[in-house]
């Protein structure tokens, strides 16, 4: 992806030069403006993939998902009612904490059914573990450790709706059986961008337990 943007980054640049010189003044601003955006997102997106991601190992890959091997993983949990739980997280993280300590944003944001509610989680950077983690102040979030192990992965583009989410959901779902992999757990939606990414550019993820 990040070879991607470069790609892109650098036909824009040309196609400033191409917009320098025309002499229509009316066009030379229009389009100005419009690759002023075009490079604001692409840099936005950049950046949202600098941010530290959770460690795995792929150990099977095929054309339409792929095994990976993950680590304990320490994450900060709550209930997501009515939407708000990605608000409460992100609150932990900008300082509402017992420490008033800022955490640097992590990928990906997941989202899964427990006990038939909706959880998210944000997952922590990897130097803390459960003695060193602020609390929270918020007693809806809970910091909890998430048990390595397989998980089998499919990536796609576009808009991280439910929609998209359920279609790729039963594809990996299909696939599994037709594989004879036992799946272990309820689906997990991860996210890895931020809501001004393009819909091309974004990262999403449908991930199982195996």
């Amino acid at each position: 992806n990040q070879k991607w943007i470069k790609t892109w980054t650098s036909k824009l640049y040309f196609v400033c030069l191409w917009i320098t010189s025309t002499r229509d003044s009316l066009i030379k601003y229009q389009m100005k403006r419009i690759l002023v955006i075009l490079i604001s997102i692409l840099t936005l997106s950049s950046q949202a993939m600098a941010y530290e991601e959770a460690n795995y190992e792929v150990v099977k890959e095929n054309k339409e998902y792929e095994i990976r091997k993950y680590s304990d993983r320490l994450v900060i949990e709550t209930n997501s009612i009515e939407g708000n739980g990605f608000r409460k997280l992100f609150n932990y993280i900008s300082g509402n904490n017992e420490k008033n300590q800022e955490i640097k944003m992590t990928v990906p944001v997941t989202q899964e059914i427990k006990n038939g509610n909706m959880t998210m989680q944000f997952y922590l950077p990897l130097k803390f573990n459960k003695d060193n983690a602020p609390k929270p102040s918020n007693s809806d979030i809970k910091i909890l450790t998430i048990e390595g192990g397989y998980y089998a992965v499919i990536e796609y583009s576009g808009r991280s709706s439910d929609k998209n989410f359920l279609k790729n959901k039963d594809i990996l779902e299909k696939l599994l059986k037709q594989d004879n992999i036992t799946i272990l757990s309820p689906p997990i939606r991860a996210s890895y961008n931020s809501p001004f990414t393009l819909p091309m550019l974004k990262r999403n993820e449908v991930m199982y337990r195996i």
